[in-house]
């Protein structure tokens, strides 16, 4: 894959989600909880139930589930041209909100609802993109 054109394609680092990009380098999968005490992603400058403007950025689990997935075969984006079929995931993270990815060395057979957890793949100086890999039973 060339990490320039995936780059590219990523949000650009802001003050608003640099946490979640340094967690990313740093192994750690965060999420911002507001007033609420509710985790929330993307990242939202206010907390969807109160309206409050404060949040912290706090280490999730790193834990999820197969919500759903879908394996692409038409080139989209030029940067996956070279990874034609490639996987999308649709995960829950045990903490609650939901994440599109996509799972490293993914079995054969996929259900929903298989146990996932996360880890990273650095794609540049300051960004590495949170992915899943199945949890063995």
């Amino acid at each position: 894959m060339d990490n320039q054109k995936l780059i590219e394609m990523l949000p650009p680092v802001t003050d608003a989600n640099r946490a979640f990009w340094e967690g990313t380098l740093a192994g750690e999968l965060r999420l911002q909880y507001g007033d609420s005490g509710r985790p929330r992603y993307p990242e939202s400058p206010v907390d969807p139930v109160t309206l409050g403007e404060d949040f912290t950025w706090r280490a999730a689990s790193g834990r999820a589930t197969l919500w759903s997935w879908i394996v692409m075969h038409q080139k989209y984006f030029p940067a996956f041209a070279d990874e034609i079929p490639y996987l999308v995931a649709f995960v829950q993270l045990e903490e609650g909100p939901y994440l599109m990815t996509t799972l490293v060395d993914p079995p054969e057979h996929l259900e929903c609802g298989m146990p996932l957890e996360v880890v990273f793949e650095r794609v540049g100086e300051d960004r590495a993109i949170p992915k899943f890999k199945v949890v063995p039973a």
